[in-house]
């Protein structure tokens, strides 16, 4: 699996070198170089990460980054901030605005490289190995196995294709829709409350305790926008 970058930068031989570099180490890089299209690339094209360059067309990095941060499908987004501003005051703004990391122009595109890699294996790390593991969850994709704080799961192949799909994107919520294109694939129809179902069973796996009793329920419903693995899970009642 390819890690996918969303490049936001309007210097065309900075995308070329920045995309040369990360496409030579296996990633793929969709680009823009405006801001307001990159929140709809951010929603469509399910980035891994960000690259933001400050000053962009029609809407600045620092707006992007913030409104990257406020919707929930993007909330836990990782990014990082681009840009030729290397003073103090601006590296904070940055940071305290959403953005993960933050590198001056001019740079290594080596480091770059680096400081990406880093990033994702802190923030997303289902994409440096073959085993997933959040929330006492552990996925072995080689083997096809999932047990939960050591008790194997039985899971059907739609559900564990939809457990691997929130286990590696922890913390964000994704929309029917969106669930639909990453499991079921964009080229096939499914009605989308096929995905309230899946979930439901996915549920109904995983919270499966010894005995009759049912564990903590590690899959939160956002009203109005859609489902989330989440690391603060809600005790079930009766």
């Amino acid at each position: 699996m390819r890690p996918k970058i969303l490049l936001v930068e309007d210097d065309a031989h900075l995308v070329e070198l920045v995309s040369y570099n990360l496409e030579k180490e296996n990633f793929d890089v969709i680009r823009t170089g405006d801001g307001e299209e990159a929140l709809v690339l951010a929603q469509e094209e399910k980035p891994d990460l960000v690259i933001l360059d400050w000053m962009i067309a029609n809407l600045s990095g620092i707006e992007v980054c913030r409104r990257l941060r406020r919707a929930p499908a993007t909330a836990n987004l990782p990014i990082v901030m681009l840009t030729a501003r290397a003073e103090e005051a601006d590296r904070i703004r940055g940071l305290e605005t959403g953005a993960d990391d933050y590198v001056t122009k001019p740079f290594s595109p080596r480091e770059l490289v680096a400081r990406i890699r880093a990033l994702l294996r802190r923030l997303r790390p289902a994409l440096s190995g073959g085993n997933l593991d959040y929330a006492g969850i552990n996925m072995d994709t080689s083997a096809h196995k999932v047990t939960r704080d050591g008790r194997v799961v039985q899971l059907g192949p739609t559900e564990f294709r939809l457990l691997r799909h929130f286990l590696e994107h922890p913390g964000r919520v994704f929309s029917r829709e969106q669930l639909l294109d990453a499991v079921w694939g964009r080229d096939v129809y499914v009605e989308q409350r096929t995905v309230d179902v899946h979930i439901r069973r996915l549920r109904k796996a995983i919270n499966a305790g010894p005995g009759t009793q049912e564990l903590p329920d590690v899959i939160r419903t956002v009203r109005s926008a859609g489902y989330a693995l989440d690391s603060e899970p809600v005790l079930l009642r009766a």
